[in-house]
């Protein structure tokens, strides 16, 4: 038997090599039962259940809030490349490995973006010019606290956004940040190729 002080020798030694997140994934045989359809859904729409899900659905009232407002968003006006802009731009700021690796990958296969507009997204801007002023508007709003001044909201309508795009941004910017604390307290496992915030 090993005693106290070796034990915890012992199991901070095995840290190092095992990753134990803060809050636990659950499969969807062992969520808690109000979760269980609402994880069956989104592995019916996207062949899997990233462990982004899997960590929320320890709440199913979060896990149905999130999906509510992730699937109202995606009816929206704002076209889904520049959403994937957003979330990039909005995961470096927050630093969330997690988001970055997630919407790098579905950036790049499902929007189509670049690896060039994949970097500038990351830098807090986009290659091309009207996303440009949605994605600084973005990191504006994160950098704020939603403090924007006038001018801020006169460059991004200047660019052609209308009010209920801007209101749109503003809520992509509010349901990134939401993934990315989640991801970031619970040190949710990373299931997409890694890609890793840039050193503050």
């Amino acid at each position: 038997m090993v005693h106290g002080e070796q034990a915890l020798a012992s199991t901070e030694q095995g840290r190092e090599d095992v990753h134990d997140p803060h809050c636990h994934p659950h499969s969807i045989e062992t969520s808690p039962e109000a979760a269980q359809p609402l994880l069956q859904a989104v592995k019916k729409q996207l062949g899997m259940v990233p462990n982004l899900f899997r960590v929320v659905g320890n709440s199913p009232a979060a896990l149905e809030g999130y999906l509510g407002l992730n699937g109202a968003l995606a009816k929206g006006s704002l076209e889904a490349p520049t959403r994937e802009r957003v979330a990039l731009a909005v995961a470096e700021v927050n630093g969330c490995d997690y988001c970055l690796s997630a919407h790098s990958y579905l950036g790049k296969n499902l929007s189509k973006l670049s690896d060039a507009e994949i970097a500038a997204n990351r830098s807090g801007g986009s290659t091309d010019p009207k996303a440009d002023a949605a994605v600084q508007f973005a990191v504006k709003l994160v950098e704020a606290r939603g403090h924007v001044s006038d001018a801020d909201i006169q460059a991004v309508k200047r660019a052609g956004y209308s009010d209920a795009q801007i209101v749109e941004i503003v809520l992509h910017v509010a349901l990134n940040t939401l993934t990315n604390y989640v991801n970031v307290v619970a040190e949710t496992e990373i299931d997409f190729p890694v890609v890793k915030a840039k050193a503050a």
